[in-house]
């Protein structure tokens, strides 16, 4: 499409992302007091559930839940608009299915997140939690071949996860970015932040397909459940705060993205983004002449 987006987006972009890097660092935060302290780790909404008990939690809340379903709001948009010029190739659908796919998880967890602000729920059956993911299984598994569903699904999960790897290791989160110096002094940090998402994602994917094989829900897990299988190997704690840490660093493109990601039919094509400014370089375009 050419025509440009409406300026409304990009605020809705940014505030979906801003409440993302939000949930990743509290449940990264908690995971690296779980790996220095050998407490047990905490998923999505068992994470946030603790900030009910800080004066300014309930506040909080409120934000992260509106900001989870901006994002939301953001990935349908992005979809069905074509804001990040995918195009209709088949390459193009499937990546704009999983912008649908990715925007109904975030607004599941931010409807999630609302009713905690309430004081309904008690953490326990979060989109992040095990008992989000268990719940959600044995519904599954209750429909016609409802255990080869669950394993589909825990396949589909695990190849999201090799994405966000991908993602991490080639770099393709610098595509949006705009170049500042901030931006490119955290690339490092991005770049182990995506590949410790890609893990994390890759074990709920694993946990999943067990329970469709062993037609047991119990068997599923969300992030929690996922950092506690990291910390039951050996050197288990070393890994788990590892990882914790690369969750944070997740948070960290999060944060990133909201501050300075563009939206390309929003601001062009030549706006000089990080990875933009690595083609240049690479082809020999491009010196050291922009920080």
């Amino acid at each position: 499409m050419s025509d440009k987006a409406p300026a409304w987006v990009v605020p809705v972009m940014r505030a979906g992302y801003a409440a993302r890097a939000a949930v990743y660092l509290i449940v990264g935060g908690l995971a690296v007091v779980a790996a220095w302290q050998g407490g047990q780790a905490e998923g999505t909404t068992d994470a946030l559930a603790q900030l009910r008990g800080v004066p300014w939690g309930l506040a909080a809340l409120w934000v992260i839940a509106v900001g989870l379903v901006c994002y939301a709001v953001w990935r349908l948009i992005d979809a069905a608009l074509d804001l990040d010029n995918y195009g209709n190739d088949a390459k193009g659908v499937m990546a704009r299915i999983g912008l649908v796919v990715t925007g109904l998880i975030h607004a599941a967890i931010g409807v999630s997140v609302g009713r905690l602000a309430m004081g309904s729920g008690n953490g326990s059956g979060g989109s992040g939690g095990g008992g989000g993911a268990e719940s959600a299984t044995q519904q599954l598994m209750q429909m016609p071949y409802g255990p080869w569903i669950v394993v589909g699904v825990g396949l589909a999960t695990i190849g999201a996860g090799v994405y966000y790897v991908i993602k991490g290791v080639q770099e393709r989160y610098k595509e949006y970015i705009r170049v500042t110096p901030t931006a490119s002094r955290l690339d490092p940090v991005m770049k182990f932040g995506c590949i410790a998402e890609g893990i994390v994602v890759g074990i709920i994917g694993a946990t999943i397909v067990v329970a469709g094989l062993t037609t047991d829900p119990q068997q599923a897990g969300g992030v929690g459940e996922a950092l506690d299988q990291v910390r039951s190997v050996a050197y288990g704690r070393i890994l788990l705060g590892v990882l914790a840490l690369g969750l944070i660093g997740f948070a960290v493109e999060n944060a990133v993205e909201a501050i300075y990601r563009i939206v390309p039919r929003r601001s062009g094509e030549d706006v000089m983004t990080l990875a933009r400014r690595a083609r240049l370089k690479a082809e020999g375009k491009l010196h050291d002449t922009v920080s």
